[in-house]
């Protein structure tokens, strides 16, 4: 075990809070290029000029209904200056960072958010909080990097009458590192480039980088089930936890004593996933590796999505996987062809594949020279390191090309899922056909492009991405589509998320999902641990 003393934090400065109504910080947001605007106005007949932008101080709220007595009870449990009513802080924390959320976020009507800001320093102050507020009726919303777009940080009241958001970013600490064992302790609080920084220090790294990377914090990591980009060579973050504690209503949980266990069920699944609703996870402790000493990179070409789909299945089931691994179809594929005069990439035909490895020398050497014969002798094409290089130099900017792309009138939203290898291709076509029928039908042509994201030796997560014309309701525009996608993939016998999480967005499909036994489990978990249903109403349990 090292011994840490009191700087292992994270700094504030190191933690930019993102905008009110788009995604990141201003310095991310570009205005869009000539070719992307020319093939709007080719498939949408679109050409106007970004919408104005207000100012958040200008954005009316719903007034806060937190009374004076709570405020100064809640006060006395994290300190005064921590509870917060300011209009610009509650309208911050009002939701994620969702299609939806950003659409209601123009609406010129009051805004809903939360009726206070909660901002505990360490487990004890999180544990009192919810004690208070499940005592008091106080609904509460757990909130991390506000990243979701499933809903699942939107201030939902449900049957109680205030709101606060239960803002983690002061439980921020590295508070172990045990270089022996390869774990290390991170607050819940910590995003993604904090912990990383702290674990630089003792040359160590995580390695989960998903697209909320810079933003997201470990608990959020952990709540929702996160796999970041490099999944294929360390795995989703909860195949890296090791322990947990948990503050609910009822007391504090401190899971996870051994890397395995045959002490029955392991009782970190109930809140590895459980997004707030169970329990407010305060500190993690997870498996950590060695900073890589070196990352090769290539990209390949394949004549179309099913051939690179068996390629990629051949490589996994290999055992030669690569640190990362993603497939785009033909139409993300050449979407970047529109895209690669303005990134600096060459013109790729077919459907690309991106690739990169970490770790020793001698073992990315022997790795990659593996999965290489792979590709080739699958029908991969080699194109070099310059499309893989240049698809990590992006990677977690894609969320501000939605952003201007709403900003002209254009619907853009995700949405993903995950099935087996034999139910991968029907998977895709049953809801790529849902989205595109049911946005013409409702009387706008729709571009829906899939890449395969994430990779195991059974099967593989989808994610899909849709461009239409906003019609005059953009939110019910949008609704629709969703619901269809999301049927479809039931149909499919698919899942209906695999890595954005439940959320309110994906509740519907929850009892389709785990069956109607499920569901009564799952609400009896709930009400031993938040009796009174204050964590996180309206998310995850139907």
């Amino acid at each position: 075990m090292v011994e840490l003393n009191s700087e292992m934090s994270g700094s504030a400065a190191e933690r930019p809070s993102m905008v009110w109504d788009a995604w990141g910080v201003p310095a991310g947001h570009q205005p869009l290029s000539a070719q992307i605007r020319g093939l709007l106005t080719q498939v949408f007949g679109i050409s106007g000029e970004p919408a104005a932008r207000r100012d958040e101080g200008d954005v009316p709220l719903v007034t806060t209904s937190l009374t004076d007595i709570a405020r100064a009870d809640l006060g006395a449990l994290v300190g005064a200056e921590h509870v917060s009513t300011d209009d610009v802080d509650r309208l911050r924390h009002a939701g994620g960072k969702s299609t939806l959320d950003l659409l209601r976020r123009r609406d010129t009507r009051p805004q809903d958010a939360p009726d206070a800001i909660l901002a505990p320093a360490d487990h004890d102050a999180v544990l009192a909080v919810l004690r208070y507020c499940s005592a008091r009726g106080i609904a509460v919303v757990p909130f991390g990097g506000g990243t979701s777009v499933v809903g699942g940080v939107d201030p939902i009241r449900g049957r109680f009458p205030t709101v606060v958001a239960l803002d983690l970013r002061r439980l921020d600490t590295l508070t172990d590192v045990d270089p022996v064992s390869g774990t290390a302790t991170l607050g819940a609080g910590l995003t993604g480039p904090q912990a990383e920084k702290l674990l630089a220090a003792h040359g160590l790294s995580l390695g989960h980088f998903p697209q909320s990377f810079e933003f997201a914090t470990i608990g959020g990591f952990a709540a929702t089930r996160s796999s970041g980009q490099a999944s294929a060579g360390y795995g989703r973050f909860d195949d890296m936890v090791q322990r947990l504690v948990v503050a609910t209503p009822q007391g504090t949980l401190d899971l996870g004593r051994a890397p395995a266990s045959a002490a029955g069920p392991d009782l970190r699944e109930l809140f590895v996933g459980s997004e707030g609703t169970l329990g407010v996870v305060t500190s993690v402790t997870l498996r950590v590796h060695p900073i890589p000493e070196t990352t090769a990179y290539q990209a390949w070409s394949f004549p179309d999505f099913a051939t690179g789909a068996a390629a990629l299945r051949t490589v996994v089931r290999t055992g030669a996987a690569p640190t990362v691994l993603r497939l785009s179809d033909e139409a993300e594929t050449g979407l970047n062809l529109a895209r690669s005069s303005d990134i600096g990439g060459a013109p790729v035909a077919g459907c690309l594949a991106v690739t990169t490895f970490e770790g020793s020398t001698a073992h990315v050497a022997a790795r990659s020279a593996e999965a290489s014969a792979l590709f080739r002798a699958a029908g991969g094409t080699a194109l070099g390191e310059a499309p893989a290089r240049q698809w990590e130099h992006g990677r977690f900017a894609a969320p501000y090309l939605r952003d201007a792309l709403l900003d002209v009138g254009v619907l853009c939203e995700t949405l993903e899922t995950a099935t087996s290898w034999s139910n991968l291709a029907n998977l895709k076509a049953k809801v790529t056909a849902a989205l595109t029928d049911s946005l013409t039908a409702q009387g706008t042509p729709a571009l829906v492009m899939c890449h395969i994201s994430h990779t195991y030796p059974t099967g593989a997560s989808l994610y899909f991405t849709v461009v239409a014309k906003q019609l005059d309701d953009p939110i019910a525009q949008w609704r629709v589509a969703k619901a269809a996608a999301g049927d479809a993939i039931v149909a499919a016998g698919a899942t209906i998320t695999h890595h954005h999480a439940v959320g309110a967005d994906h509740r519907p499909w929850m009892a389709a999902e785990i069956g109607e036994l499920g569901v009564r489990v799952l609400r009896a978990v709930k009400h031993e641990l938040d009796p009174a249903g204050v964590l996180n109403p309206g998310k995850l349990v139907p």
